[in-house]
């Protein structure tokens, strides 16, 4: 009787062949698509659970306790295992262990079947200069891995504010995929956009105490602006990449839960036209990345630009 008739059977509750196929017995089943491996994977689990179940409860039937010890141990030892299964094992591998003289199973036979250990994640902290009379607050930091690819980062909503005829903050971090609410809170009108292409847009006009959203898929550097107010100059900057902070006043930042492994620091500031970058490694659960200083390289705006690209006056007044 093949293997996996037989397991069926049990499950069936037929009285099968009493030949035992063995707790080491390739299961015969053909692997032509990718749903047929995820079957066969499972079935192996299940099939590895009955042999170490059932040979252990034989053994402690036959007061072969050593052996009951061992594969109820290795049994218990499989990652999220059945509740159920935990709950009718444990004692009987309790009381198997203890009448069996307390010799424990070799760890490195126990390792393979024990749960694999959660991956370490690290914090990393550094400091930032530059940024000419700006100061280096607001430095937009993010990790790239240079040894393997950078995760795709979650979509996260953000809201940037139009308070006192200013965009709050002025310098605003997302990650790919963001969306960022533009929520007047003056009591005049206000009309968002940006030249950055490809992250360009125009909001349109908005009365106070509406909010209009802009979706960013692109990274890089997005300058804000507002059609009426030409004191509103911002910026959005978009990462391609889960492991990003901004700097405070001061030049530090911290960015948490970066797993082990080799990356890129890339540090950019408003008067910067390219980020700079750094080499570092990442083996420790707390890292001190090298001192970075921005660049403050970019040329000041000689106008502020309406929609269309061209200089305006400024309002007054307004």
């Amino acid at each position: 009787m093949g293997t996996v008739t037989w397991m069926l059977a049990l499950a069936l509750g037929a009285t099968p062949a009493k030949e035992w196929p063995g707790a080491e017995v390739p299961l015969p089943l053909a692997v032509r698509t990718p749903e047929d491996l995820a079957f066969k994977a499972v079935v192996e689990r299940r099939y590895l659970e009955f042999n170490l179940l059932s040979s252990g409860k034989l053994a402690y039937d036959r007061g072969d306790m050593a052996t009951a010890a061992d594969r109820f141990e290795r049994l218990l030892a499989i990652r999220d295992l059945s509740p159920d299964v935990v709950a009718v094992v444990r004692p009987l591998a309790e009381d198997a262990r203890r009448r069996a003289g307390g010799t424990p199973v070799a760890e490195q036979e126990v390792a393979v079947l024990a749960p694999e250990p959660r991956p370490v994640l690290a914090t990393v902290k550094g400091q930032v200069g530059g940024g000419g009379t700006l100061g280096p607050g607001g430095t937009v930091v993010w990790l790239t891995r240079t040894d393997a690819p950078t995760p795709r980062p979650k979509a996260v909503v953000r809201t940037v504010l139009q308070r006192g005829k200013q965009f709050i903050p002025r310098v605003l971090a997302v990650p790919v995929g963001a969306t960022v609410h533009f929520r007047n809170d003056d009591e005049v009108f206000h009309n968002v956009f940006s030249l950055s292409r490809p992250n360009d847009f125009d909001l349109g006009l908005y009365r106070s105490g509406d909010s209009r959203d802009m979706t960013f898929r692109t990274p890089g550097p997005v300058n804000l602006l507002c059609n009426i107010h030409t004191s509103m100059v911002a910026y959005v900057y978009v990462v391609d990449s889960p492991y990003y902070a901004q700097a405070d006043e001061g030049g530090s930042w911290t960015v948490r839960n970066v797993p082990f492994g080799e990356y890129q620091v890339n540090a950019w500031h408003e008067t910067s036209l390219e980020p700079v970058k750094r080499g570092i490694s990442v083996r420790a659960e707390a890292v001190t990345a090298p001192r970075l200083t921005v660049n403050s390289d970019r040329p000041p705006m000689t106008f502020v630009p309406d929609k269309a690209g061209k200089p305006r006056q400024t309002q007054l007044g307004y």
